[in-house]
């Protein structure tokens, strides 16, 4: 709820203070690449310690941090700086959270559970944005108090961690210290399947530009404020009712299948945005946007943990989500400059057209054996 409730109107404030287009993909491109190398490293030294809760803990605390920080200067290497620190919270609590999720269900269950969390993140989505929506109604323009604002339930985020209780990982002893890059050298050993998949999802990564360029985009079309925090609420909402049943059917019919589905769902959207532009075809396109986040984002992550060994579940995720934010970092930087030098139609038709070469590499995929449950 606290993240959320920045997101929407992250781009317009940003522009507000004197950001560019170009900048603005930089910025989000660079504090997920610097941020997001520490998916990697900490999800190694989670597997490594064998623990989970501190590393949720102190990721939450450091991204309730930044929100204020947003608000207090307007300088580039500043805001550069709070936004890095709060990916950095989010890198140190990714993989020991979604390992912890990981160990409290069966592989037959584990799109139900990813799925579920996945529901109950994006119920924030709908709360954050909504609150942000009614503040700029009776203050409208007054981003920076916003900021403040958004600090309170990331406080209360912070208390809830501390309810949270875990066993320790049970594993081989692990002697040694674990070094920055050291989760670079999982990919040397991890299993053929988790290499197949991963460099799927690392080459939708790059095209797949921060959704701040699709709330540009209404933006650039004449949308106010109030029009497209409305649509990413719709989209939020969609997300959150449909991500549980989603991985509960991902369950059934298999990961591939329905990551396919939704990456299909994304190549519609991005051309869609590119040719259709408006506030109804918007709507329709975030409807849709919706359904292929719970049909991707969850179910990513639980195909790689049914890929793994549970004691490298914390690091397989970590490598994975560390390699997907340097992408991120080019797709952003590129995303920019495409907009800027040739429009924002031909960024969209783009992205969509190469998406659909992505979804190719899947459909020719072997599928994964299905665990076995005896």
């Amino acid at each position: 709820m606290a993240s959320e409730m920045l997101y929407p109107v992250m781009p317009a404030y940003l522009r507000s203070i004197g950001f560019s287009i170009v900048a603005i993909g930089l910025l989000e491109g660079l504090a997920e690449a610097v941020a997001g190398l520490s998916k990697g490293y900490f999800g190694k030294l989670s597997d490594h310690k064998g623990r989970r809760v501190p590393f949720v803990q102190l990721g939450y605390s450091l991204s309730a941090l930044s929100k204020p920080l947003m608000a207090l200067l307007i300088q580039p290497l500043w805001i550069f700086f709070a936004r890095t620190i709060d990916r950095l919270g989010k890198g140190i609590r990714t993989g020991a959270r979604d390992a912890l999720l990981s160990s409290e269900t069966t592989p037959e269950h584990k799109g139900r559970v990813f799925g579920f969390h996945r529901s109950w993140d994006t119920i924030g989505a709908v709360l954050g944005p909504a609150a942000a929506l009614i503040y700029l109604y009776f203050r409208p323009g007054e981003y920076r108090t916003l900021f403040l604002v958004a600090f309170l339930p990331g406080v209360l985020a912070i208390l809830l961690t501390f309810k949270l209780k875990e066993s320790k990982v049970s594993q081989e002893v692990r002697t040694g210290g674990v070094s920055f890059f050291s989760f670079m050298s999982y990919w040397k050993i991890s299993p053929l399947k988790y290499r197949q998949i991963t460099i799927g999802f690392l080459l939708f990564a790059l095209i797949n530009s921060s959704d701040i360029f699709l709330l540009l985009r209404m933006k650039d079309v004449g949308l106010n404020d109030t029009q497209t925090i409305g649509v990413y609420i719709f989209y939020n909402l969609v997300y959150a009712l449909l991500s549980y049943p989603v991985g509960i059917l991902a369950d059934k019919i298999g990961f591939r299948k329905m990551f396919v589905f939704g990456l299909s769902l994304f190549v519609l959207v991005y051309i869609g945005f590119g040719v259709f532009p408006g506030f109804y075809s918007f709507a329709l396109f975030f409807f849709l946007y919706g359904l292929y986040a719970a049909a991707t984002e969850g179910v990513s992550k639980a195909w790689i943990s049914n890929v793994v060994k549970r004691e490298d579940t914390a690091t397989a995720i970590g490598a994975y989500t560390a390699f997907q934010s340097i992408c991120l970092l080019l797709a952003s930087t590129l995303a920019g400059l495409i907009w800027t030098y040739f429009g924002a139609a031909t960024l969209f038709i783009w992205s969509g057209a190469l998406a659909a070469v992505i979804v190719v590499y899947f459909l020719r995929l072997m599928p994964s054996p299905r665990p076995n449950l005896g």
